[in-house]
């Protein structure tokens, strides 16, 4: 018996959770911006309507803003965060098996609930979520997850399925494959789309047909397993327990170009930090600290690039030491004269925080450093983020080097302090 996996996605996600604790947006065209209030990442159906663009920058658009009323945000990741987690508490009273596969889709497996009429066991899921957290959702039912991704596709365009599309056994299935580009389908994209449509593949359908020698002489295996998960074999089980992390990278670019080393000292000492807190809450530890510097490579001006590797003598989590061994890097790579537009730190070679390997005259240390550690996670999970910090990353208020979010909206579900009123 084949399986059976039903692709849960969130509708417009973030525009949606702004629509949430604003619902005078809805009906409304409203974006979503990217760090600095740089580009488009989010758009209501009211912003696609009138031809807002993903990815777009928002100075190039200026004039649609303001000639269609567009309401404008920065983007809000600790409410988009807290959420997600909320429709995937609830996806789970519906099956033990999901996937969480990005901040705003999850795989579910159905596999024993076949006896059910899973399209009605999709409204049930779909209804709830939008009773509870107010998040429309779109679900996609196949025997893959390909089919299921191209079930969801269409039920969220499509009124007739008013959200739900089963597609398992469905004498419908060549439709919509046939309804669907070539490069809309999972594990295709703009890659191999090229070389799909001048061999006269222009849709899933078509795809499907292929003999298995073209493909596999263009996409290797890649190309046979979506093959046959477009024939109803599946060939991607579903991933309850995502592989290790190999690496954890904190990077932001700056508003405007700084040249002074103490700014880029204090962003760098602010991005060990919150990789300190990464790697402590997923349970690893670093051996391998990457700083790099840039300059805008867009830019005429003088272009410079460097990055500093380091290995620590045992793997590590613990804040003080990587901000030491960040700012150690950084003095090494750090040139006068250019103007950067970027930075960051990358922590590779992960391993548990159960396997450290210390010396005898280490282990004291470590073990009092962890002790410390564990207080301050426990002192800014409670208390909000950043309520205790080091005095590396700063203390004055117009840090050149901060993301801008000029337009964001309260975090109505993760600080105390700003909780929706109800007048």
């Amino acid at each position: 018996m084949p399986p059976v996996f039903a692709l849960v996605d969130c509708n417009n996600f973030y525009v949606s959770c702004e629509q949430v604790f604003n619902p005078g947006l809805i009906g409304k065209p409203v974006v979503v911006l990217s760090n600095n209030d740089g580009c488009i990442i989010a758009r209501s159906n009211e912003a696609k309507s009138i031809g807002i663009q993903m990815g777009i920058p928002l100075f190039k658009i200026r004039d649609i803003i303001k000639a269609h009323e567009v309401q404008v945000y920065s983007s809000n990741y600790a409410l988009y965060g807290d959420m997600s987690q909320r429709v995937i508490e609830i996806l789970s009273e519906f099956t033990h098996d999901v996937e969480i596969y990005s901040i705003d889709e999850a795989f579910l497996d159905l596999s024993g609930f076949k006896k059910r009429n899973l399209t009605d066991y999709g409204y049930s899921i779909r209804s709830k979520i939008r009773k509870w957290t107010g998040i429309p959702v779109s679900i996609g039912i196949a025997e893959t997850k390909t089919l299921a991704k191209i079930a969801n596709r269409i039920a969220k365009r499509s009124e007739k399925t008013d959200g739900v599309l089963d597609l398992t056994g469905s004498s419908y299935q060549d439709r919509a494959l046939a309804i669907t580009a070539v490069e809309d389908v999972w594990g295709v994209g703009q890659s191999y789309s090229g070389f799909l449509k001048s061999n006269g593949i222009n849709n899933a359908l078509q795809l499907r047909n292929a003999p298995d020698s073209l493909i596999k002489k263009e996409m290797g295996i890649v190309g046979l397993r979506i093959l046959q998960e477009l024939r109803g074999i599946s060939c991607y089980p579903l991933e309850q327990y995502p592989p290790p992390q190999k690496e954890i990278t904190v990077s932001r670019s700056f508003k405007h170009p700084i040249e002074d080393i103490a700014d880029i000292s204090e962003a760098i000492a602010a991005y060990a930090s919150k990789g300190a807190e990464k790697l402590r809450k997923a349970r690893l530890e670093a051996n391998i600290l990457v700083v790099f510097l840039m300059t805008n490579p867009y830019k005429r001006q003088a272009r410079y690039f460097n990055m500093k590797t380091m290995r620590f003598p045992f793997s590590i989590s613990d804040t003080s030491e990587l901000i030491k061994y960040a700012h150690t890097g950084l003095n090494e790579i750090y040139k006068k004269g250019y103007l950067y537009k970027k930075a960051g730190v990358i922590f590779r070679d992960l391993s548990s925080d159960n396997h450290t390997q210390m010396t005898l005259f280490d282990y004291k240390k470590g073990e009092q450093a962890k002790e410390v550690m564990q207080a301050f996670d426990r002192i800014n999970k409670r208390f909000g983020s950043d309520s205790v910090r080091y005095a590396a990353t700063g203390s004055t208020r117009n840090q050149k080097w901060k993301t801008v979010f000029q337009k964001r909206s309260p975090s109505y579900t993760t600080n105390w302090d700003q909780l929706p009123e109800v007048l």
